[in-house]
């Protein structure tokens, strides 16, 4: 059996998808990348996978360029000729779907984690383009061995209640789970000890993850607390709308709000040097950050909003806040430097939940349950 997996980057395929590919390559499955290319490309080779690269832009409104998508994914299917094709992010859900059906290919999976800036922002050229998108949606998921992969329940009732797909091909799985063996708490070491409180928000830079709110917080709270030292772990992602620029980054870099750390490859050697763990973001599917946090013994400061509060209960392994609200941010970051007994209760609570309902073994094992079901129902 051959499986081919498609996303809008190598990045995110290398990042995200290499723990699903070699569980399925150890079921004795051939599995194919595919997005455009990048710098993961050798990666993902060197790791013992075929990646096909292909020419898209993530950002392209252009109908030429969108058209002559289509067409190259049409071509590659029909050449590789994948017994299951699985895609990731809405723009590949919508394209790998319409070019596996012109081709037919019937076992199709996809995934969408979050419903992504179309649906989040309130642009007029998201607006613009909503309706379009629902539309298109509705074409590409549809077929009697098609499943959509959700993950958490706000985005799974979202597209009950717009019937963007019915229930039956519809499954709920939160997240692409957490290697809860190589996140994992520095022993024996407690929390906060050290000179100072470090905080971190490591996520892709966009203005929609509340990088403007985490440096409100810090204006707020570096006067009063010298001690705290705000740390920002990603880069800027030109393909998204809502990247928050380089210069803007840089800016408050000089004006000493943050430490900036950029693209980190080892996050869990990051992780076990940091005392608290925030994602102020406006809307997730189950943000892979918080997860790694989580199993890192960490307490977690976060937004009240879909896909978070799936990670974290308030004030059991973290503190929920408003979206949108600094002030509320710079109280629960401040709660927990005050308090480091609370830090390590609450990051003992995480790291079992983590265990108990996001370890990656049993995402991995329903992602393949899917490929069953699709597989059988041709």
């Amino acid at each position: 059996m051959k499986i081919l997996l498609f996303a809008n980057t190598d990045w995110y395929l290398y990042n995200f998808r290499l723990p699903l590919a070699k569980f399925l390559q150890q079921k004795g499955i051939e599995v194919v990348f595919t997005s455009p290319p990048g710098d993961y490309v050798s990666r993902l080779e060197e790791q013992g996978f075929r990646h096909i690269s292909l020419e898209m832009e993530r950002r392209s409104l252009n109908p030429w360029k969108e058209v002559n998508l289509l067409i190259q994914l049409a071509k590659l299917y029909l050449k590789e000729k994948p017994d299951i094709v699985h895609h990731f992010t809405i723009k590949c859900v919508i394209y790998g779907s319409l070019a596996a059906q012109l081709v037919g290919i019937k076992a199709r999976v996809n995934a969408v984690t979050g419903l992504g800036h179309v649906f989040t922002s309130n642009s007029w050229q998201a607006r613009l383009l909503r309706p379009l998108v629902k539309t298109l949606f509705r074409i590409a998921l549809r077929g009697q061995s098609s499943r959509l992969i959700l993950q958490n329940p706000d985005d799974y009732q979202t597209f009950l209640t717009t019937r963007l797909i019915s229930s039956t091909h519809l499954r709920l799985i939160r997240g692409s789970g957490v290697d809860t063996k190589r996140f994992q708490p520095l022993s024996p070491l407690p929390l906060g000890e050290g000179p100072g409180v470090r905080v971190l928000l490591a996520t892709r830079l966009l203005w929609e993850k509340g990088i403007g709110e985490y440096i409100e917080a810090a204006r707020m709270l570096k006067p009063r607390y010298p001690f705290l030292e705000f740390l920002l772990a990603g880069s800027p992602d030109s393909g998204n709308p809502a990247s928050v620029p380089l210069e803007q980054i840089l800016v408050w870099e000089r004006e000493g709000m943050i430490t900036r750390l950029g693209h980190v490859d080892n996050m869990e050697e990051l992780l076990r040097q940091v005392d608290i763990a925030v994602l102020p973001s406006y809307r997730e599917g189950t943000p892979r950050s918080l997860l790694e946090a989580a199993a890192c013994g960490l307490p977690i400061v976060t937004t009240d909003v879909p896909g978070c509060r799936e990670i974290v209960q308030h004030e059991v392994n973290g503190l929920l806040v408003p979206v949108k609200n600094a002030q509320k941010l710079a109280e629960a970051i401040q709660c927990l430097a005050d308090h480091p007994e609370e830090r390590t209760r609450m990051g003992k609570a995480g790291r079992e939940k983590v265990l108990a309902e996001f370890d990656q073994r049993m995402v991995l094992e329903k992602t393949f349950e899917v490929y069953q079901e699709v597989w059988s129902s041709k």
